[in-house]
């Protein structure tokens, strides 16, 4: 009988824990063909130097879900040869929904409960994640500095050379899309480094207001757009109250949350001409659960959340008709992969000032979304939305 009641603090009792802990995780990681200490490029094995930590992981996930998988990964205790593969295979296989520890639960009911991305909070993602520093945002993304999905067109085998043809292709869809002509007022809610405003400022003649809550964007977007009709503010969307004739709004609805989608809709309302468009571009889940992952929002997009089509639609529906609704979510898949090759290229550039903590995180960032893309658990939707409804109906852009 003492036997099997044996000191959990002992190290037959940490024995017997770690090994039932890494036969559960076996067990779910089979499921998405998936192997501990495998040799397969999406296989989970232990890092250089880091056996004894490796054997703790199990224990590690099955207690801390996402959070801890991506700390270890972080730490140094495990690495995969294609980390994109790995999640394409764990999320086709849902295993996200089979692990739901209490750090996953706590985030979720906070995300639920509280207003995470409320005026207070606002500029946080701001000082985390876009003010990092634009020499590095230079060196990963296109030479316009798109921070957003780019518009493949259902090319196949994509290389990261085509990166800066398929950013350009996304904004001159975006312009085809809001229809617009020369001496129209446009307003880009989060504009980032201004690529779409000076686009459509060049090609099409127009003039742009745009927000964001980056110190650093707003000072780099002001060169980059220098001599053409473009305003850059720092300001909390909710702070706007005047009319436009187009709205555009790309990749920054994921900061808004569903506590503030309303208020978030209502201003682009107030703010669009009776006979204009808005064009929102967002990422977005297939299902209206609360919250982003707990390791994205710690380390990357704080107080981030994924609306839902559902989400977007009753927020929408007391203000706007939705006059289009195209999803090219597969499109993002190849946007990071790029974004990732040329972060890597990149990096002895930054390997001193940002350290190889940060280097891990930022590749676990990008390759576990893109994995999270070509699974199609999350997806990439750019909405039409106008006033009252396009008379004889909006023609389809693509």
């Amino acid at each position: 009988m003492d036997g099997e009641l044996l000191d959990k603090g002992s190290s037959a009792g940490r024995a017997r824990g770690t090994a039932g802990a890494r036969d559960a995780l076996q067990s779910l990681l089979k499921l998405a063909d998936v192997r501990l200490g495998g040799d397969r490029p999406w296989d989970i094995r232990p890092a250089p130097g880091a056996a004894a930590q490796f054997e703790q992981l199990p224990q590690r996930v099955l207690a801390e879900g996402s959070l801890g998988l991506g700390e270890a990964y972080m730490d140094g205790w495990w690495v995969a040869d294609r980390l994109d593969q790995l999640f394409e295979r764990l999320l086709k296989a849902r295993l996200d929904q089979r692990v739901t520890p209490w750090p996953v639960l706590w985030h979720g009911l906070k995300a639920k409960l509280l207003n995470l991305q409320n005026p207070r909070r606002a500029f946080q993602v701001g000082e985390q994640h876009y003010d990092l520093g634009n020499d590095f945002y230079q060196a990963m993304l296109d030479p316009r500095m798109t921070y957003t999905c780019a518009y493949w067109g259902g090319q196949p085998g994509v290389a990261p050379a085509a990166l800066d043809a398929a950013q350009e292709a996304k904004l001159e869809l975006v312009c085809r899309k809001l229809g617009l002509k020369p001496g129209m007022r446009v307003l880009d809610i989060g504009c980032g480094w201004g690529s779409f405003m000076k686009f459509a400022a060049e090609r099409y003649g127009v003039r742009c207001v745009g927000v964001t809550v980056s110190a650093e964007q707003v000072a780099l977007g002001q060169q980059l757009c220098e001599g053409l009709p473009v305003e850059f503010r720092l300001q909390d969307y909710r702070q706007l109250d005047e009319r436009f004739d187009r709205i555009v709004s790309l990749g920054m609805f994921e900061h808004v949350g569903h506590k503030n989608a309303g208020t978030y809709m209502a201003v682009a309302r107030r703010c669009l001409a009776e006979d204009g468009l808005f064009l929102l571009h967002t990422i977005g889940r297939n299902d209206s659960a609360h919250g982003t992952d707990p390791w994205v929002h710690r380390y990357v997009f704080p107080n981030g959340e994924l609306p839902s089509v559902a989400r977007i639609g009753r927020s929408a529906e007391p203000h706007f008709v939705v006059e289009d609704l195209h999803n090219f979510g597969a499109d993002y898949d190849h946007t990071l992969m790029c974004w990732c090759q040329r972060f890597e290229a990149a990096w002895p550039r930054f390997a001193e000032r940002l350290g190889e903590r940060f280097h891990r995180m930022w590749r676990y960032y990008l390759l576990s979304c893109a994995g999270a893309f070509r699974a199609r658990d999350i997806q990439l939707w750019q909405w039409v939305l106008s006033p009252r409804g396009v008379p004889g109906g909006y023609k389809r852009v693509s």
